[in-house]
């Protein structure tokens, strides 16, 4: 995961003061280009990690070899922290890694790098099929500016006047306390408080955001996490949907919920070892799409329209490949 390697690569740094990115991709066993590619990206955050040309050059931590962070300023601190939490959430081990880094901050940053390490989550799933555009089906790149501001007011716990333009509605200006951000696919969303409850919004329709200048109220029980899950539980629930049915080898179980995330129910185990299981989509183009590949290992009974597509699938394979 590339926040364990984020991670990785400022500690060596730490540990050895001056590094090539061939050595540091000896040492983290990946690829030259990878290991300068987050050199580049650590650089790029703002913590003071920069290149030095020559015979003895190579990439540096600002100030030399330290066994500790206390060189970072809090900004540093903070991007550093923001970077490696917004790369990968779901690392094994990561919320513990970043907890222990946090102790070698110095102790004024400390609260700054653990609310940057909560402020982002990166959401890997995707909505629905390809053929319908969900709330995230965009490529539209965000503001980097506006994005700024608000990772900013996620942090510092800071009130925004946000201009939102909402599809087929004028644009409305409204001061929202802000708890958390989520990347899915490649579009930002702010969850936020609001005078009307939690709502949220996503960051490419953000017409303007200022700080108010004001603390913003974060309840106590907030779970960045959760919230995100009640969200997409929410948007489930009032998308247009199928039902389907399919027979699987257990092995393909994992893959299965992976596929279908929450929506995926084992109904019953067969004589032979082999599972029913319902599941919920998007439309049968969905279904057959993400389905397809395991055909060796699971077998779609219901809708019959499914079961169609796929073999217009596989015929289509055939006629590409079988040439």
């Amino acid at each position: 995961m590339r926040a364990d390697r984020l991670l990785a690569t400022l500690l060596v740094l730490q540990s050895k003061g001056r590094v090539t990115a061939r050595e540091l991709a000896e040492e983290l066993e990946v690829s030259v280009k990878t290991a300068r590619r987050d050199l580049e990206a650590l650089s790029m955050a703002g913590v003071p990690v920069y290149p030095q040309r020559g015979r003895n050059g190579g990439w540096m931590l600002l100030g030399g070899s330290r066994t500790d962070l206390t060189g970072l300023t809090s900004s540093e601190a903070r991007a550093l922290f923001l970077a490696a939490a917004s790369s990968a959430p779901t690392a094994p081990g990561l919320k513990d890694a970043l907890r222990k880094l946090a102790q070698a901050v110095p102790e004024p940053f400390r609260a700054d790098a653990a609310a940057a390490a909560e402020a982002v989550i990166v959401d890997k799933g995707r909505w629905g099929a390809p053929n319908q555009t969900p709330p995230s089906e965009s490529t539209e790149p965000s503001n980097s500016s506006i994005l700024d501001i608000l990772q900013q007011a996620v942090i510092d716990r800071e009130q925004v006047d946000l201009g939102y333009n909402t599809p087929g509605k004028a644009l409305s200006n409204r001061r929202i306390h802000p708890l958390g951000l989520v990347v899915k696919g490649s579009v930002w969303y702010l969850i936020a408080q609001t005078k009307d409850g939690q709502r949220t919004f996503r960051v490419d329709r953000v017409a303007s955001a200022t700080l108010a200048g004001e603390p913003a109220v974060r309840p106590d029980d907030f779970d960045l996490k959760q919230a995100w899950d009640d969200i997409q539980v929410a948007y489930l629930e009032t998308a247009s949907k199928i039902t389907g049915v399919g027979i699987a080898e257990p092995w393909v179980l994992k893959i299965l919920r992976e596929v279908f995330a929450g929506s995926l129910e084992v109904v019953e185990e067969l004589p032979d070892g082999r599972l029913r299981v319902r599941f919920v989509d998007y439309s049968i183009e969905s279904v057959a799409a993400r389905t397809a590949g395991l055909a060796h290992g699971f077998e779609i009974i219901e809708p019959p329209e499914a079961r169609e597509r796929c073999l217009q699938i596989a015929q289509s394979l055939l006629d590409r490949y079988n040439k």
